[in-house]
C-alpha cells in the first residue's frame, strides 16, 4: 500500500527551519536595527542634555523613518532578487525550447559530477525532464529552491515590523524614566533587549543560543557607547 506524504510524516517526523530563512533574516536585521539605531538615537540626545520632550520626539521620529527606510530597503532588495532569478529562469525556458538536447545533457553532467555513473545519470535527466524540466534546471542548475524563494513584501513587511517593536523597548524606557535618569536605563534595558533579540533567532534557527545573544549585544553595547560619547562630547541641548 502507498504511504501518503501525509502518513509520512508522521509515521517520520522532521523540523526543518529552511522555510524560515527569508522572514527570519529580515525580521532579525529589523529588530536588531530598531533596538540599536532609537537606542543609540535617544541615549546620544539624552547624553547631550537635552529636554526629555525633545528626547522622546526624536525616538518617535527616528522610529516612523526607520522602519519606512527598512520596508523600503528590504522591499527593492529582495525585489531585485527576485528579478534576476525570473531573469534567469525565462533564460533557461528559452534554452529547453530551443536546445533541449543540449539542455538534457547539460542536466545528466550535473548528476555524474555528483556521483552518478554515466547511464544513470542520462536515466535520471531523462525522467526529471519528462516530469518537469524547468524545475529540474532551476533547482540542479541555477541552485534556486523553492523554500528560498524571494518574498520581497513578506521581507519588507517582517522587517517593519520588527523594526517597530525593536524601537519601542528603548522608547518605552524612555517615557517611564523621570527627565535626567533616562540614559543609564535606556542603556541596561536596550542591552537585554539585544540579548533577546540575538539569542531568541538563533533559538528558531537551531543555532547555539548564547553566541547569538552576546554577538549581537556586543555591537549594539559598541554603537550605543559611541552614541553616548559624542552626546557628552556636543553637550549642548538641541
Amino acid at each position: 500500500m502507498a504511504v501518503t506524504p501525509f502518513a509520512r510524516r508522521l509515521l517520520h517526523p522532521e523540523r526543518h527551519r529552511g522555510d524560515r530563512v527569508g522572514w527570519l533574516r529580515a525580521a532579525v536585521l529589523g529588530a536588531n536595527d530598531g533596538i540599536v539605531s532609537i537606542s543609540g538615537l535617544v541615549v546620544g540626545v539624552a547624553a547631550a542634555g537635552s529636554p526629555h520632550a525633545t528626547v522622546l520626539l526624536t525616538g518617535v521620529a527616528g522610529t516612523v523613518a526607520g522602519a519606512m527606510s527598512m520596508a523600503a530597503g528590504e522591499y527593492v532588495s529582495v525585489r531585485s532578487q527576485l528579478d534576476t532569478e525570473q531573469a534567469d529562469l525565462a533564460t533557461e525556458r528559452t534554452e529547453l525550447r530551443d536546445t533541449p538536447e543540449q539542455e538534457l545533457e547539460e542536466l545528466a553532467g550535473i548528476y555524474r559530477a555528483r556521483g552518478l555513473d554515466a547511464a544513470l545519470a542520462r536515466e535520471v535527466a531523462v525522467q526529471l525532464t519528462a516530469h518537469d524540466a524547468l524545475a529540474a534546471h532551476a533547482r540542479d542548475e541555477l541552485g534556486f529552491s523553492h523554500t528560498l524563494t524571494a518574498r520581497p513584501l513578506q521581507a519588507a513587511g517582517a522587517s517593519a515590523a520588527a523594526f517597530c517593536v525593536g524601537a519601542a523597548l528603548p522608547m518605552l524606557a524612555a517615557v517611564s524614566t523621570p527627565p535626567g535618569r533616562a540614559e543609564p536605563v535606556i542603556i541596561a534595558t536596550t542591552l537585554v533587549a539585544l540579548l533577546a533579540s540575538g539569542g531568541l533567532p538563533a533559538w528558531a534557527g537551531g543555532a547555539p543560543v548564547g553566541r547569538g545573544a552576546m554577538r549581537v549585544a556586543f555591537w549594539g553595547a559598541l554603537a550605543m557607547g559611541a552614541a553616548s560619547g559624542i552626546g557628552r562630547l556636543f553637550h549642548v541641548a538641541l
